[in-house]
């Protein structure tokens, strides 16, 4: 999630947040900009403070005689853009889902797209190199340790150049007080919130930070931040291998599984072990195992994306191979310079040499032995080493007190963000809830229609589910 370079950031000192006071915080200049699939949308921008500007979308309460207030939500990331959610009619929220349609009748959506991403000003913007595919982040030696080191400083040092000195200033202690601003310029009294992923973690600082602004919150995907970095690591790599179990297991019974009747795990660990990797007629290049596993994990974190893995291994494995459905698009496109530099504030790189990274290397393949080449935090911890911008939020013991009661949501089989991490967010936020999805995939949002029903209820209600649910 992080690499930037050092030298140039030596001298570099954070600069103040200067949030502009609640009294003089402007209203918000609403303007149509319908889409497609959204045609009722508005859109804004909001100055936030001396450095940024927010961008905003809204879908107005469709019931506005029976409106409960805005519904500001986040879609995960770090580096997710709400304001491109909303574009698509909320389909990344699930508003296309049965089980929404009375968020939509009461409440305004409001998606923005956080300090630095997007079409926020300025946006953090790095070069075409933040992604090399020669460089390995799991180096074999001390000299493949040293070109990941040098890779990360030299482009992170160009996100640095790109970005300028508010790349400083992204980190999501910071990007609370915005959600802040933005409450006060809607007028509204207090926060509704909807955040999935790296949504829960912002939600859940600004929680800390502005209990009493609180009115209802759903943190779904829990992160939870008061859990090391390095430990992180560890969680999420049994998380992922486990998801890679649940997808061979899937494929010996389901007919949309082109691999059915194979041994799907033995055939993921021959595909990995491809000499020089494989061809991707989309890229005119041949894509690595680590970009092949990190592909694939992108599928494996939504269940309705299973079919399409198993088609793209089945494609990648043919006497004419083609890798083009496993390639990392997500670490390709221009927005993962916001993943890593959002992430490098909040997680940074644990590893304090190539021994103590080769350490964890071995543990890491322990825990995983097929998947071991890619999670999320494994990406972030190695990637995040040498980068240049310090820190500003790393992982320390968070507690939210005085808030309303507020719900946390985690899944058994979720590979992004493991359901212990659910059970320490909740342990850290006074008078919470627990619910757990007992279903497959990434957030109970997005993958669970019981999980909906009771996200709904309480948005609206402010009462959250009885202690001990699990949806099944």
């Amino acid at each position: 999630m992080k690499t930037k370079a050092l030298a140039a950031v030596t001298a570099l000192t954070l600069l103040p947040l200067s949030a502009l006071p609640a009294s003089a915080a402007p209203r918000i200049d609403w303007k149509p900009c319908a889409t497609e699939y959204a045609p009722t949308l508005e859109c804004a921008s909001l100055q936030v403070s001396d450095v940024f500007s927010i961008a905003l979308a809204k879908l107005p309460a469709t019931d506005p005689a029976r409106r409960v207030g805005s519904l500001l939500t986040n879609p995960g990331g770090p580096g997710g853009s709400g304001v491109t959610v909303l574009k698509y009619g909320g389909q990344g929220f699930a508003l296309d889902k049965p089980e929404m349609a009375e968020v939509r009748q009461r409440f305004d959506v409001i998606g923005f797209d956080p300090r630095g991403v997007g079409a926020s000003s300025p946006a953090i913007t790095c070069g075409p190199d933040l992604h090399d595919p020669a460089v390995s982040r799991f180096p074999k030696n001390r000299a493949d340790h040293e070109k990941l080191i040098a890779h990360n400083r030299v482009s992170g040092a160009e996100c640095l150049k790109r970005t300028g000195p508010a790349l400083s200033q992204v980190d999501t202690w910071r990007a609370a007080d915005d959600v802040e601003s933005i409450r006060v310029a809607l007028g509204e009294p207090k926060v509704n919130w909807l955040g999935v992923s790296y949504g829960s973690e912002l939600g859940a600082v600004y929680a800390e930070k502005y209990p009493k602004r609180v009115r209802a919150m759903v943190l779904d995907g829990a992160v939870d931040h008061s859990r090391p970095t390095r430990q992180a690591v560890l969680d999420e790599t049994i998380a992922t291998e486990s998801a890679l179990n649940d997808f061979a297991k899937w494929c010996t019974t389901s007919a949309e599984c082109v691999l059915r009747g194979k041994d799907v795990l033995a055939t993921y660990d021959a595909l990995m072990r491809t000499p020089g990797g494989v061809p991707a007629k989309e890229l005119g290049r041949n894509v690595t195992a680590e970009e092949m596993s990190a592909g694939i994990y992108g599928g494996l974190i939504l269940p309705a994306f299973w079919p399409a893995v198993a088609q793209g291994i089945a494609a990648a494995t043919t006497d004419e191979p083609d890798a083009s459905a496993l390639a990392p698009y997500a670490q390709l496109d221009p927005t993962y310079g916001a993943y890593r530099a959002i992430g490098c504030h909040d997680f940074g790189s644990p590893f304090t040499s190539y021994a103590d990274m080769k350490a964890m290397q071995g543990l890491v393949k322990i825990l995983a032995p097929h998947a071991w080449r890619y999670s999320e935090f494994w990406d972030m911890a190695s990637g995040c080493a040498g980068w240049p911008v310090p820190s500003a939020y790393l992982p320390r013991p968070q507690k939210v007190r005085g808030a309303a009661p507020i719900l946390v949501v985690g899944g058994e089989h979720d590979p992004a963000t493991p359901l212990v991490w659910a059970r320490g967010l909740a342990r850290n936020i006074e008078n919470s809830t627990l619910l757990v999805d007992a279903g497959y995939g990434h957030t109970g949002l997005l993958n669970s229609a019981c999980v909906r029903d009771e996200e709904v209820k309480y948005l609206v209600s402010g009462v959250t589910p009885a202690p001990g649910k699990v949806c099944r």
